[in-house]
């Protein structure tokens, strides 16, 4: 019997093709950005993906400090997280965050959108947030991704 034959091809860690990827966030909304951001870092948008293998990209974020939140969000969210000492449960809405740690909030929206596995922590590490329109990745290449911003 001669019927075409089609293999399934699963990437691994020797096969995947990493590249580079810029975002600019100035002026996005935080969610949207950061669910296109784990997709990418997920490597979903790839040909080969594979559920158990990282194929994504790694993810430059700039311009961190000047994300947008809809709503009244800024003042009413509220981030909880714990010292680990009795009573040492702290609160922190995103205004705050915003003027001490501005990379943070993004950081914790595209963390929270990955698995919660070690593939989880691999991607990422593949992620940097930075404040300002610098970044030290020059070297890299990475290609500039606009992302459909709604204003």
């Amino acid at each position: 019997m001669e019927a075409l034959s089609y293999k399934t091809v699963s990437a691994s860690k020797e096969t995947v093709n990493k590249g580079w990827v810029l975002i600019d966030a100035e002026d996005e909304i935080l969610g949207r950005l950061s669910s296109q951001v784990a997709f990418i870092l997920r490597g979903k948008d790839k040909t080969n993906f594979t559920p158990h293998v990282d194929t994504g990209d790694n993810v430059i974020i700039i311009n961190a400090e000047k994300i947008k939140l809809t709503g009244n969000k800024v003042a009413e969210k509220e981030y909880v997280r714990h010292t680990g000492y009795p009573g040492g449960q702290r609160f922190a809405t995103p205004k705050q965050l915003l003027i001490t740690k501005p990379t943070e909030i993004v950081r914790m929206a595209v963390s929270g959108m990955l698995p919660k596995n070690k593939l989880g922590d691999a991607l990422r590490r593949n992620v940097y947030i930075y404040a300002g329109a610098e970044h030290p990745h020059a070297a890299q290449q990475p290609k500039v991704i606009k992302l459909n911003t709604t204003k």
